[in-house]
């Protein structure tokens, strides 16, 4: 944790310097035997359960609108998102530019805005 903290958690997990008090505390309370044994034993490669678990045939099953979140510094591929918005029937795709995996505290005037907008998008039948 010494190494991942500031080399690749404040690069691609949340970019502020400090960070959130909520972040903080969830964090005291991931179950890391839990987290290994989905992610695997490193942050820098997948191994874990979920290193061959692939439902995108599946995305088409979802019927209700959906907005998938990419962001440029987050580890998750943010044109794999966006590709995979596109394969549910009412998916949305919104991307931070300035964003990480915890774009909502870290890019958030984007992500704040384009949650609002889908929301309201969704309320008024204009999705």
């Amino acid at each position: 944790m010494e190494l991942l903290i500031p080399n690749f958690y404040h690069e691609h997990l949340c970019r502020l310097k400090e960070w959130p008090d909520g972040f903080n505390r969830a964090m005291k309370h991931v179950n890391g035997e839990i987290y290994t044994m989905m992610q695997g034993p490193s942050e820098f490669g997948i191994s874990g359960r979920l290193a061959n678990w692939d439902i995108k045939n599946r995305l088409k099953e979802i019927s209700i609108p959906t907005l998938m979140i990419g962001a440029k510094h987050d580890t998750m591929d943010p044109n794999a998102m966006e590709e995979q918005s596109k394969l549910v029937m009412k998916g949305r795709y919104l991307y931070c530019p300035n964003g990480s995996h915890l774009s909502m505290w870290d890019d958030q005037q984007v992500f704040m805005t384009g949650v609002i907008k889908f929301i309201k998008d969704v309320d008024s039948g204009t999705f």
